[in-house]
């Protein structure tokens, strides 16, 4: 908010902003990397009760070789290290991303390798004892299969099917549910690799967009949430919006979020 031209009587009032100021912000902010601090009072989200994070570095802290797949600028990873483990790997595929991620995880021995999401992991077989991915696109089970060691444990926080359906189909209209993120498949897809799935977790967790500029930075960042976005394509949908979240306040979705947590057999 900003404050408003005016004589004495006006001081301490605030205008809104408009529709076209907050979306040039939305527009304007990098979407490089996976940090969210931009959303800080213009969006929230619910946590998953089973914590990833802390499931994370207590995994880590148990590892001697570590590989975290499209580990985005690294934050996550960087983030759950209490000690660096011997071995620390991650792979990226977006050159920005690889970039941030390089400077954040090698001052703590990580090296950083830019290998496409459905590409062959540039390392050789059973070489890693725990392998980690947050929010991936896609699971290649067969090479998480291949490079992680007999006994060697995976774990993986993951978008679920249907994830801020409200929000896509507010700018979309009706789409057609897919099955292709679901947990079940993804346990299925495990097992048929060999590994033994001993947790599976789902929840649906509450978010909310308090200014139209946060959904315009969110589909910027979060591309395959609606994949042709831009504001030109969708500014009339986008305009509507705006009006429902000037009236109520915010306008609320629901993101899909599983927990999956598997080992190779020893």
């Amino acid at each position: 908010m900003r404050p408003t031209a005016g004589g004495p009587q006006d001081a301490g009032m605030v205008a809104p902003r408009t529709f076209d100021e907050l979306v040039a912000e939305g527009e304007s902010e990098p979407v490089a990397g996976w940090d969210f601090s931009w959303f800080a009072g213009r969006a929230t989200e619910d946590r998953p009760a089973w914590g990833y994070s802390g499931l994370l570095a207590d995994a880590i802290s148990g590892a001697d070789a570590v590989l975290d797949i499209q580990t985005g600028g690294g934050e996550v990873l960087a983030a759950a290290i209490r000690r660096p483990p011997p071995r620390l790997a991650a792979t990226e595929s977006w050159p920005p991303n690889v970039a941030l991620a390089r400077r954040r995880l090698g001052p703590v021995g990580g090296t950083v390798s830019e290998a496409g999401d459905t590409d062959r992991l540039p390392f050789g077989d059973a070489a890693f004892d725990l392998i980690v991915s947050r929010h991936p696109t896609v699971t290649g089970w067969p090479e998480i299969a291949r490079v992680l060691r007999p006994g060697g444990r995976y774990l993986s926080q993951q978008v679920g099917a249907g994830s801020n359906r409200e929000l896509y189909e507010y700018l979309m209209g009706p789409q057609p549910a897919s099955p292709g993120r679901s947990a079940q498949r993804a346990a299925a897809l495990a097992r048929a690799e060999g590994l033994a799935v001993t947790r599976l977790a789902e929840q649906a967790l509450r978010v909310e967009f308090l200014d139209i500029g946060a959904v315009v930075y969110f589909l910027r960042k979060v591309l395959w949430t609606v994949p042709d976005f831009s504001v030109e394509r969708y500014r009339d949908r986008l305009l509507a919006l705006h009006a429902e979240i000037e009236a109520t306040g915010r306008f609320a979705c629901h993101a899909q979020r599983f927990l999956i947590d598997a080992r190779r057999p020893a």
